[in-house]
């Protein structure tokens, strides 16, 4: 890291490199699906609290050293687009060789971290790694518009990183229905950012499905995922049927602002309500998983 020519704080560096936002989006959700699994086990929380502790580390730290390698990877495309001009692998303030060298270190101490908190949590920690550098981005971003749908696998690890943290249960309803549920919401989350984001994706020759199918074809594929993450609700019963109707709820009311938002609104401005509602419809989920599984167990 060429610190002579750090622009701003040596933290914000790091921050922008490891992508800090995703990586506490995707702690929430690894800490969802860890909170469910000491739920549904009836594990005391501090009965596993050296595991919980691995597993906010360990998770940190692979989550950021995917955004690392990524970085590294798209700098020729980052460097188009707005939103990513400003990067430090792109304006060279982290060069590839001292990026190569942050992002494999911590991941190799985020796997170990998890793989002291659990061998399966570690496992799965490096599929998310994995899938995010290889399948996704270093194979299918440039070159299909199914790209959408190989991140989300990856996106969809961490709930499982948390639930392994706890137990080997892998088969659980619980944890398959957050795992699922997880995987399809990724995928109108991010057409909303592609249709926001369309002519720098264009410009990028990145073929995101509104760049190469059109606006009609997203509209159809979001509601498409936004009709099935209804139906997913179902799968949340055995665990809660407030969450099932909490989840259930959100996807209809999303179902509904994609509908008749798409018909009253300006492409970007209906793009840009649905990618909030998406982070809403997250952030409430989560949260409440999170609560009731923590909380529920002390009445």
């Amino acid at each position: 890291m060429h610190l002579d020519t750090v622009p701003a704080s040596f933290t914000k560096v790091v921050f922008d490199t490891i992508k800090i936002g995703i990586v506490k989006s995707n702690l929430i959700a690894m800490f969802a699906g860890l909170a469910m699994a000491l739920y549904v086990h009836h594990i005391p929380f501090f009965d596993k609290i050296g595991n919980i502790v691995l597993a906010l580390i360990g998770s940190s730290l692979v989550i950021g050293a995917a955004g690392v390698f990524n970085n590294l990877y798209d700098r020729d495309i980052d460097r188009i687009m707005e939103r990513t001009k400003g990067r430090p692998t792109v304006t060279g303030v982290v060069g590839v060789a001292s990026g190569l060298l942050i992002g494999s270190w911590i991941a190799l101490v985020g796997l170990a971290a998890l793989y002291v908190a659990s061998p399966l949590a570690a496992l799965f920690g490096f599929l998310g790694l994995f899938l995010y550098v290889v399948p996704y981005t270093m194979w299918t971003k440039r070159r299909t518009v199914y790209n959408t749908e190989i991140g989300s696998l990856s996106g969809a690890m961490p709930p499982l990183i948390g639930w392994a943290a706890i137990s080997p249960d892998m088969l659980n309803s619980s944890i398959l229905a957050l795992f699922l549920m997880m995987v399809i919401w990724q995928m109108p989350h991010f057409y909303a950012i592609a249709i926001r984001r369309m002519e720098e994706y264009r410009a990028a020759n990145i073929p995101m499905l509104p760049v190469v199918k059109g606006m009609h074809r997203t509209y159809v594929q979001m509601n498409v995922y936004l009709a099935a993450l209804l139906l997913c609700s179902i799968l949340f019963w055995p665990f809660n049927p407030y969450i099932a109707v909490t989840n259930a709820v959100l996807s209809l009311a999303w179902l509904i602002i994609s509908v008749v938002g798409y018909r009253k609104k300006e492409e970007r401005v209906w793009a840009k309500s649905m990618f909030i509602f998406s982070l809403n419809h997250m952030t409430i989920l989560m949260l409440l998983i999170i609560g009731y599984s923590l909380i529920r167990p002390l009445f």
